[in-house]
């Protein structure tokens, strides 16, 4: 394991006896009016308030979570030759920040100290909430960069390089040995600001800079408050969040609760505080088995109330300040109205299949789902009939592949995006048009659950056509029939020995198991085969060995051949498949032509990477496959000898399982761990805290007991 990969657990829930803040609801989309020039001084936040408190540490980035009423706040300190500090609230997805100049001898932070909640009242009297912390760097100096404060997008978006947009100014203003940063919301609505007094230093500025500039023993100790004035979000209790099936496992139960609140779960943090309509539905059902039924209908009713007329989940929303950005450009308004996003495709046939998981599995509590159904979204509309507008989405796109098999009818992603599933980089899909995971298992899987749903009665009240629900299940024989068949992918073994000792080569790795992996198929004269991860518009395969097939395992009913056919194809160690010892990777280009080896590699977003959920995935799917009865005993004992394999690999990265995602490197002939960001060549940086990341605390390794 990489020996710099460390984490610590501090203090979790106190105080269980809540004593509420009336908030505004974040269903409601309105957005807090507040300015930010505090006047007034700091009040603590009752400590009677559950409080949640930790730190994660990955390589050079040092991460501390704070919750306690109304505030919430994750502190993000990087050190280096360019330092930074971030606080990231949940609030509106906001946040403060300082970025420094490169330095020559390289920054180092200790932590945080003595953090703790914060209520300022600015000059009108409205309420900004953060957290104040003593930080210490050991540092000749810091001299600052950039300051960037506002919605975590805004921040998002500096840190690759794109340009503030103008009408984002601060006020910036020193007294003595404190720097303060701060500024109105657009629109005159929200506000930020960020103090940082110098305990230990000095102050240097003029009219071009600011400098931190330590004492002769080099440690800066600095007194920060970072505040924001967007709409505090309503904290799940952690008694509505986990059931007693959840595993010990204290710090995916402190993540999952810093990022799960009545309105909404966020997908990750810091970069992505905010809703994502497919990582709320994957991460509800492999946690399923482990949550109270508040926490999964507030999930599943946070999709429901962002559904548009027609069904289409919404991937993203733009809040706060970062949707007034967008009404100014778009059309000269300073509104904070939320604007949704539907361009991916692979949430929309996830709904239906979530929702009947639940539903289903609440048979003997039907009154509780007549109720979550008679709930009414913002708009007016139960949350039935808006269900039954996704079911409908469904049937109807589905229809053309049932009429006509072919590639030209699978679902597409949208013209002119290259994105349109959880493989979102512009590298992730190779360029393709049909995804694989989309038409192999989602569609397939939402029409089966659609046939289930009809069946169960549960929906009946808010069904006004019989005629077109009737067809679900003849529609999902077709689609589970054909869709897969599109994209199987097959080589000659002699030819996969080849290119895999090439490829090995090329990146440094060992190539002997690979190879020996490989000698069974020459043996048998099958060679390799395995799925696509996608298709390109003309229908043919982009040949690029993926990890999707973990979604077959957990949707699905899979025919005996096709498990066979999907493990023997991403189980062998990589790069002959995708087995690493230090995780399941993504993707594998071994056997893809030349221009695709240069977009998946281990730097790249969705390259050779590993990503916790997408093991946890593959290894609950699997452990679904196993409670079947009507598999063939030798396939039941492949999969149970994948799943030991997997297991072995997953219990490597226990260290770094609830971050987004990890690298590798070769080290004396091994592969070791390397944080995802930190290391040049990366294209963009991990989250420390990530929703779907925390699902172990539902998959575990059951038959390794």
């Amino acid at each position: 394991m990489n020996a710099n990969i460390v984490r610590k657990y501090l203090v979790i829930f106190s105080g269980m006896a809540r004593n509420s803040v009336k908030v505004a609801s974040a269903l409601a989309f309105i957005t807090f009016l507040s300015g930010c020039s505090a006047n007034k001084a700091a009040v603590a936040s009752d400590e009677s308030e559950e409080k949640l408190h930790f730190v994660v540490q990955e390589g050079k980035i040092y991460n501390e979570f704070y919750r306690q009423g109304p505030v919430a706040a994750h502190t993000v300190l990087t050190s280096g030759s360019k330092a930074r500090l971030i606080v990231a609230f949940p609030a509106g997805n906001s946040g403060v920040s300082l970025w420094f100049k490169s330095a020559v001898e390289p920054v180092e932070w200790s932590g945080a100290e003595n953090m703790t909640a914060v209520h300022h009242e600015n000059k009108n009297g409205e309420p900004l909430y953060g957290i104040s912390a003593v930080l210490t760097a050991t540092a000749s100096h810091l001299t600052l960069e950039k300051a960037v404060l506002g919605s975590i997008r805004t921040i998002r978006d500096y840190m690759h390089g794109v340009e503030i947009p103008a009408v984002i100014k601060n006020n910036v203003s020193i007294a003595g040995r404190t720097v303060t940063w701060s500024r109105d919301g657009l629109g005159a609505r929200g506000g930020y600001q960020l103090s940082i007094e110098v305990i230990s230093g000095e102050v240097i500025s003029d009219a071009e800079s600011i400098t931190f500039k330590a004492n002769e023993d080099k440690k800066l100790r600095l007194r920060m408050v970072a505040l924001t004035g967007d709409v505090p979000l309503t904290p799940i209790e952690s008694h509505n969040l986990l059931n007693d099936k959840a595993a010990d496992d204290l710090l995916s139960r402190q993540i999952l609760s810093f990022l799960s609140y009545k309105e909404k779960m966020l997908a990750g943090s810091w970069r992505f505080l905010t809703y994502f309509g497919r990582d709320t539905l994957l991460s509800l059902r492999m946690l399923m088995p482990v949550l109270e039924p508040e926490a999964i209908e507030a999930g599943l009713g946070s999709v429901i109330e962002r559904l548009d007329s027609n069904g289409d989940v919404a991937h993203e929303e733009d809040i706060g300040e970062f949707a007034t950005l967008r009404h100014i450009k778009e059309n000269g308004s300073e509104d904070n109205s939320p604007i949704f996003d539907y361009k991916m495709v692979d949430d929309d046939y996830m709904l239906s299949t979530i929702v009947a998981h639940y539903f289903l599995g609440q048979q003997d509590n039907r009154d509780r789902v007549a109720a979550f159904l008679a709930r009414k979204t913002s708009q007016g509309q139960t949350y039935g009939e808006a269900l039954v507008n996704n079911m409908k989405f469904v049937m109807r796109t589905a229809e053309p592949f049932v009429k006509n098999p072919t590639a030209g009818n699978l679902i597409a992603i949208m013209d002119g995006i290259p994105i349109g599933e959880w493989r979102d980089s512009h590298e992730g899909l190779g360029g393709g048009k049909y995804a694989y995971n989309v038409n192999a298992v989602f569609v397939p899987a939402a029409l089966a659950a659609i046939k289930s749903l009809k069946e169960s009665g549960m929906v009946g009240r808010y069904i006004t056509d019989e005629g077109l629900f009737s067809q679900a299940g003849s529609f999902a024989k077709v689609w589970q029939e054909k869709a897969p068949e599109l994209f199987k992918v097959s080589f000659s073994a002699t030819e996969t020995g080849k290119r895999v000792a090439d490829y090995a080569a090329r990146l440094g790795v060992p190539v002997a198991p690979a190879l020996s992996s490989l000698k069974g198929a020459r043996l048998k004269g099958t060679g390799v085969n395995y799925y696509a991860v996608s298709l390109d518009a003309r229908g043919k395969a982009i040949p690029i060995i993926n990890s999707d097939v973990g979604f077959m395992m957990l949707f699905n009913k899979p025919a005996a051949e096709d498990i066979d056919f999907a493990l023997q194809g991403i189980m062998r160690p990589f790069p002959a498949g995708l087995m690493t010892p230090v995780g399941l990777v993504v993707a594998n280009s071994a056997y893809a032509p030349e221009d695709l080896k240069r977009i998946f590699t281990n730097g790249h977003y969705h390259g050779s990477v590993i990503w916790s959920w997408q093991q946890a995935l593959l290894a609950a799917g699997l452990e679904r496959q196993l409670m079947r009865d009507d598999l063939p005993e030798a396939t039941r004992q492949n999969i149970l000898q994948h799943q030991k394999r997997l297991w072995q690999v997953i219990k490597e990265g226990q260290k770094v399982k609830t971050s987004e995602l990890w690298s590798w490197a070769i080290v004396d002939g091994d592969f070791v761990i390397v944080p995802f960001g930190q290391s040049q060549g990366h294209m963009t940086e991990s989250n420390a805290a990530q929703l779907w990341s925390t699902v172990y605390l539902a998959v575990h390794p059951q038959a390794q007991d």
